[in-house]
């Protein structure tokens, strides 16, 4: 034995110099350097002699682990078991215990001896260890509505001491009941490492609200507090509502294909339905939609769709097919005779309320064109349009009138040089009418709008003439004659009534011609 060893002797068989101070407790990490205070951390006393680190073992009796005689720098390392090379002393005093482990929970006493006292300062330390991360494992594949299953078991592994592990839903406390939440937890630990690994299975019965909900579990721990990652489950449940719809583009016309989907609020969803099409029950395998094709107005009407296996349990939804019908009389070109008569008839059929318009090479009529007394005016390209809910139908016809030419009025007048007569022929006539004159002439102007030709020529008469205007289109011909006076200066200027000509040759071979042009007229409306 050492000189320090028999001091140390001496000391202790002097049990009035012996003081023990209270047990003080201290918490280590698991795996990192256990720091234990000496008489918590208090300055070293100035006679200090040495200081001696011994712990507890496990059969009950004291070991020793190092002395630091404090005129030496290195401490003497005592142990000779695994503490021989995990324990040092720091500058205070304190004992470093590295890799801290479970094993180290135990009391370890700081002897301090100085002058002629001898103080011991007990210290309990604990190894604490945070589980990993919880995890939730063995999950139900499915949760049935309203039947108690095993949803799941969280694990909170290699703790010290052992975590305490809560179930939530939607981050709401989940509180076992005992008949629609069981909860069991367990502890066991490793005889190896002694940590202990906390599980907990839940027992949960879902409702049809739980689709969607999220699901955890929480390790509660003295150093850390962990949740799990959210899980969601499949919740069956049956059929409570059905509904049908129809999808097709609005409104429907005939010729669409109407799709009608039958809507089930169960999970898993039926595979099979009914469908009910104009009273016949049609039974669809493996899809839930049934295609109407090529719908007519017959169509229309109310379908049902309901479960195979409950076919009382149904939905219906009524379906409407817009039609439009529209004929028209006449259609394409029609030829009319001025002062003819023409029946415009138009007639439609609709499933609602239709709109009428008409129009008139391009502008808007007011009203149904009506023609019983067939003008020139009257002619050009008429459409009638209906509508009705998206729907467009047009026909339309093209009125063409014709007329033999009747010439309205022969006028004259002086030019502004006042040196020239100017006469005006305006005749009316389709196709249109030629103009001749009995009389030659210059700087002659023709014009023919709506039906109406005019026609002027320029003359210098040398005399009193009765000048003639003669209008001819295939249908036949007319003329008019104009006394017309010889130069009278610019104060005569005036205006002559048109005069008929005698009877003459010309005249009479006009007349013929007249008279032939109605026979071709009359001969068309009997064709």
């Amino acid at each position: 034995m050492d000189s320090t060893g028999r001091f140390l002797l001496s000391l202790v068989t002097a049990a009035t110099f012996l003081q023990v101070r209270s047990t003080v407790t201290v918490i280590g990490l698991y795996g990192e350097t256990i720091e234990v205070p000496c008489n918590n951390g208090a300055a070293k006393p100035e006679d200090l002699i040495f200081t001696k680190w011994k712990y507890k073992m496990d059969d009950g009796t004291s070991g020793d682990l190092l002395v630091k005689q404090a005129h030496k720098e290195q401490a003497q390392i005592q142990a000779m078991d695994g503490y021989k090379d995990r324990v040092t002393i720091a500058a205070n005093s304190s004992l470093m215990i590295q890799g801290g482990s479970l094993v180290d929970q135990r009391t370890f006493t700081c002897m301090v001896v100085y002058g002629s006292n001898l103080d011991e300062h007990p210290v309990d330390v604990l190894v604490h260890k945070k589980p990993l991360p919880p995890q939730i494992k063995d999950k139900a594949k499915e949760l049935e509505n309203g039947k108690l299953t095993s949803l799941g078991v969280c694990t909170a592994a290699d703790a010290n001491p052992a975590a305490v592990i809560m179930w939530s839903k939607n981050g709401k406390l989940l509180v076992a009941d005992g008949k629609t939440i069981i909860i069991t937890p367990s502890v066991k630990m490793d005889p190896s490492t002694g940590l202990s690994t906390t599980t907990s299975g839940l027992q949960y019965t879902a409702v049809k609200s739980d689709v969607g909900a999220k699901f955890t579990c929480t390790a509660k721990h003295s150093l850390e507090t962990q949740v799990s990652a959210p899980e969601t489950f499949v919740i069956h449940y049956p059929t409570e509502k059905l509904s049908l719809q129809v999808l097709a583009k609005t409104p429907i016309r005939e010729g669409d294909n109407v799709t009608l989907k039958c809507n089930a609020d169960g999970n898993p969803p039926p595979t099979s339905f009914y469908f009910s099409i104009k009273g016949q029950k049609v039974t669809v395998k493996d899809s839930d939609t049934f295609t109407l094709t090529a719908v007519t107005r017959n169509s229309t009407g109310d379908y049902k769709c309901s479960l195979v296996d409950d076919d009382k349990m149904e939905a219906s939804e009524k379906v409407v097919v817009s039609y439009l019908d529209l004929s028209l009389s006449p259609t394409g070109k029609v030829l009319k005779m001025v002062r003819d008569t023409l029946l415009v008839k138009m007639e439609q059929d609709a499933s609602g309320d239709a709109k009428v318009s008409w129009t008139k090479d391009n502008r808007k009529l007011d009203e149904t064109p009506r023609f019983d007394n067939v003008t020139y005016a009257d002619a050009g390209f008429y459409v009638c349009e209906v509508s009705v809910a998206g729907i467009k139908r047009s026909q339309s016809f093209q009125l063409v009138v014709e007329g033999t030419p009747v010439i309205k009025k022969m006028t004259e007048h002086h030019s502004e040089d006042g040196r020239h007569k100017v006469l005006t022929c305006e005749a009316e006539g389709v196709p249109r009418p030629s103009v001749q004159w009995s009389i030659n002439g210059t700087n002659e102007e023709n014009s023919y709008i709506n039906g109406k030709a005019t026609h002027k020529i320029t003359v210098v008469p040398t005399g009193n003439l009765t000048i003639t205007c003669i209008a001819t289109n295939k249908l036949g011909n007319h003329f008019m004659a104009l006394n017309v006076s010889s130069y009278e200066g610019p104060g005569k200027q005036e205006r002559r009534k048109p005069e008929r000509p005698k009877r003459a040759r010309n005249w009479r071979s006009a007349k013929l011609r007249c008279r032939d042009s109605r026979a071709v007229l009359e001969r068309r409306r009997r064709k």
